[in-house]
């Protein structure tokens, strides 16, 4: 299908919600969007879909978008793939976006497909990397051959132009000055869907015991210097109030569930604090925390790679270093306590 390219202009974010509360990689992608949208002079637009969620357009514009659109309905409520995806990809052939981002989640990846397939638009997932090149093209760029190189993708064909984004990748845009009147750049527009349309099933949401370590202040990362013991990990994370992380190597063990592993084919984590205790410092680790403010490292090997990236080093066993740590910080907690 060809496509009339000028036609298309903007770029747009689609602000992921569950219960009324905005996901965290909405206001990350908000924050890229915005720098995107000022590059090609084209205006950012923040979509929000749910059920009374019109505070969440409001703090859009807050945040810096020039318009949002609302689509509130019951009918978006608990998250569907077929009233979002219908009501997503109408929106996009009537307003023609450019670019449009979707975060990485499990509900982002879940509908992004059934946007961009009757579209006939391009779309890259679970990108790490955004920019636009002079002629004004989304470049996209994603770990690729398991995380051993980046592929940099751009659509000239087709539009729009859409990524989905990995989480943690991008700072979030901060809330403006409360003052502004936000509520005139709000467009509440039709819903194209009604509960009769739809086919999908409610999926509960369940939260699993593995908390999303995206958002932890603190991050105690494993490799494979744990040769399969990560309790020092456990432990030095549970006395910061951290959570526990882990290298490709770890997770390939089986020693650390996938959910935590931090790095190109991983999470992306900007922490306070990242330990990283028996990780060498591969390229492809490092890409998933080198925002991180401060880096300890802790490995035995004086040479590895890890200690050009950290803040602090220590050269030890992890199994001996860790613990004592772990004590010394705990004796400070019952101090203070």
């Amino acid at each position: 299908m060809t496509v009339d390219i000028s036609e298309y202009r903007g770029v747009w974010v689609f602000v992921e919600q569950h219960e009324g509360e905005a996901v965290p990689v909405s206001w990350e992608l908000l924050s890229k969007g915005r720098e995107l949208a000022d590059e090609t002079d084209e205006p950012l637009v923040a979509l929000v879909m749910g059920d009374g969620v019109s505070h969440l357009a409001e703090e859009a514009v807050a945040r810096g978008a020039d318009h949002a659109l609302l689509a509130d309905d019951p009918v978006f409520e608990p998250y569907r793939a077929d009233p979002y995806g219908e009501q997503f990809r109408a929106l996009v052939e009537e307003r023609k976006p450019s670019i449009v981002l979707i975060g990485g989640t499990h509900t982002g990846r879940d509908f992004a497909g059934r946007v961009a397939v009757p579209a006939h638009a391009g779309l890259t997932a679970d990108c790490t990397e955004l920019a636009v090149d002079d002629e004004g093209l989304l470049l996209a760029s994603r770990p690729t051959f398991g995380g051993d190189a980046m592929a940099t993708i751009k659509c000239p064909s087709h539009r729009p132009q859409m990524a989905t984004v990995r989480a943690g990748v991008f700072d979030a845009s901060e809330p403006l000055d409360e003052d502004v009147d936000t509520t005139t750049a709000v467009e509440e527009v039709d819903v194209v869907v009604t509960e009769a349309d739809t086919l999908s099933t409610v999926i509960e949401r369940v939260v699993s015991d593995v908390v999303d370590i995206t958002d932890a202040d603190v991050v105690v990362a494993g490799g494979a210097g744990c040769e399969g013991n990560f309790q020092p990990i456990v432990d030095l994370a549970d006395a910061l109030g951290g959570e526990v992380a882990a290298s490709r190597a770890a997770v390939d063990e089986g020693w650390v569930e996938p959910a935590r592993q931090v790095g190109q084919t991983g999470k992306t984590v900007r922490p306070h604090l990242y330990i990283a205790a028996g990780i060498s410092g591969a390229v492809q680790h490092l890409e998933g925390m080198n925002d991180s403010e401060y880096v300890v490292a802790v490995n035995s090997d004086p040479n590895a790679a890890i200690f050009e990236h950290a803040d602090y080093g220590i050269v030890g066993d992890l199994h001996e270093v860790l613990p004592k740590l772990t004590a010394m910080i705990r004796e400070k907690q019952e101090v203070v306590a």
